[in-house]
């Protein structure tokens, strides 16, 4: 999770923790070390192969020195 043009959003990758991932604070992307493609930590959207369809977009919220996040996917 980052902070991108004063937004705190996290994407967390299908199969594998995007956190680990290259955060470009250019492009606003973060890459998967499992598999190399990059997404939008803004929308989720795949930027590059091998992803074609986004992660998902989660609500996050930074409160004193935490930042908290939920999965609200049913």
């Amino acid at each position: 999770m980052k902070s991108v043009f004063d937004e705190v959003t996290g994407t967390p990758d299908r199969e594998f923790e995007l956190s680990s991932g290259e955060f470009n604070t250019t492009e606003g992307s973060v890459e998967c070390v499992l598999h190399g493609a990059r997404f939008d930590v803004r929308d989720g959207r795949a930027l590059c192969a091998p992803a074609y369809t986004p992660v998902p977009k989660f609500p996050v919220k930074r409160e004193h020195d935490a930042i908290w996040t939920r999965d609200d996917r049913d």
